[in-house]
């Protein structure tokens, strides 16, 4: 898989994760321990996608 190709897939996984963020948050019966895991899995997604980055510009 090239990095670009990674890329792509880690940015579905974050915007997945965005939707999935959202209806939790919108139900009335939402659990800070699932919100919380899932913003964890966001930012080491985001993280990903930044080390990825950073890689192809040098």
């Amino acid at each position: 898989m090239t990095i670009q190709a990674h890329l792509a897939s880690l940015e579905k996984k974050h915007s997945a994760l965005e939707e999935e963020l959202q209806s939790v948050l919108s139900s009335p019966s939402s659990d800070d321990q699932q919100i919380a895991a899932i913003k964890r899995r966001k930012l080491l997604l985001k993280d990903e996608m930044e080390r990825l980055r950073s890689k192809t510009r040098h």
